[in-house]
């Protein structure tokens, strides 16, 4: 990683946690984290974080947020290509669905790639079923991938120049929790283990079913 896309990841990741706090220091006062017992960090949700958008799936379908995220969700932005970091990471989420499955929650992954240009559906397809046979590939045009970066508000860079097909992609790391008629719970870091991100996960399960009871 350069010294200026280095600079331009450690401010989107300042950014990331600015708005994160200040969601939750408005979402304390008007009393509205049902949440709060299920955090390790002070975040919240409500609108700030994730927002529509229209993404192709990896078997080439148009697919919006609605279809996306009727059920609770674990969402993470990486490519198919990514050497070490995304494999690792998401063989992390298909492990904690695993684990939440067996607790009788049925949760999700979903895995948005920021580098359309070599993640077409069929390549994601491929991905996606070796990481786990419910995780879902989103692709769609650079345009529409930058959105819905905007939406959620993570950073990456593609080359400006690729000296060749095997260039690598800089982007941020966290796995969102979406759940349905709430948007963003929270986030859980790529240190987090599978076990921690599924007794994290349930409890918010748990908490948002007791909100709608």
């Amino acid at each position: 990683m350069s010294v200026s896309t280095k600079s331009l990841a450690v401010a989107a990741a300042a950014t990331l946690a600015i708005l994160l706090t200040a969601t939750y220091s408005l979402t304390r006062k008007s009393g509205l984290d049902a949440f709060s017992a299920c955090r390790t960090s002070k975040v919240s949700g409500v609108a700030t974080i994730g927002g529509a958008f229209t993404l192709t799936d990896e078997d080439g379908r148009q697919v919006s947020e609605r279809d996306i995220m009727s059920k609770p969700a674990l969402v993470y932005f990486g490519y198919a290509y990514c050497p070490d970091v995304c494999p690792t990471d998401m063989a992390r989420n298909a492990e904690a669905v695993d684990v939440l499955e067996e607790q009788g929650y049925e949760v999700t992954p979903v895995f948005i790639s920021v580098d359309p240009k070599r993640d077409t559906p069929e390549v994601l397809k491929e991905w996606t079923d070796y990481m786990h046979p419910r995780m879902i590939g989103l692709t769609g045009t650079e345009e529409q991938i930058r959105a819905v970066a905007k939406e959620y508000k993570t950073f990456y860079q593609i080359p400006d120049a690729p000296a060749d097909e095997n260039y690598l992609v800089d982007h941020m790391t966290q796995t969102y929790l979406m759940l349905p008629g709430v948007g963003f719970a929270d986030f859980f870091s790529r240190e987090e283990t599978a076990d921690a991100v599924a007794e994290r996960t349930a409890c918010f399960l748990q908490a948002s079913d007791g909100a709608r009871n």
